[in-house]
């Protein structure tokens, strides 16, 4: 059975650091896409960044030079290093993976339950 388990988020001040992990079992990580979403209260899910199994990356403009998305498929694992946190960041995060094409439509059909993200003084 697919699964992926997201696990990192929590507190911290505006500036400060988390990395989120995105735990995948059921399924060969290496031949899969990965994305991140989050989710802020009252608002969409949207894409912050993925990685193609091939290691490419991609990165929503708000995020660009503050986060970064890498993998190790020896873990089955996908990582995002988020640097420099804003209040703006403050959201659900979540991993999923499916084709490449439906992670960029914002519409992969496997999803992990959530990390939540608080960023705050």
């Amino acid at each position: 059975q697919l699964q992926l388990v997201e696990s990192g988020g929590g507190l911290v001040q505006p500036g400060g650091s988390l990395r989120l992990s995105c735990a995948t079992s059921g399924f060969t990580l290496d031949y899969y896409a990965i994305g991140w979403f989050r989710q802020a209260p009252g608002k969409e899910r949207l894409r912050v960044s993925c990685i193609t199994s091939g290691g490419n990356t991609n990165y929503a403009d708000s995020v660009k030079g503050r986060f970064t998305i890498s993998r190790d498929n020896a873990k089955n694992t996908v990582y995002l290093q988020m640097n420099g946190l804003k209040p703006e960041d403050t959201a659900v995060y979540y991993c999923a993976t499916d084709s490449l094409g439906a992670i960029v439509a914002g519409a992969p059909a496997y999803w992990g339950q959530g990390t939540q993200v608080t960023v705050s003084s």
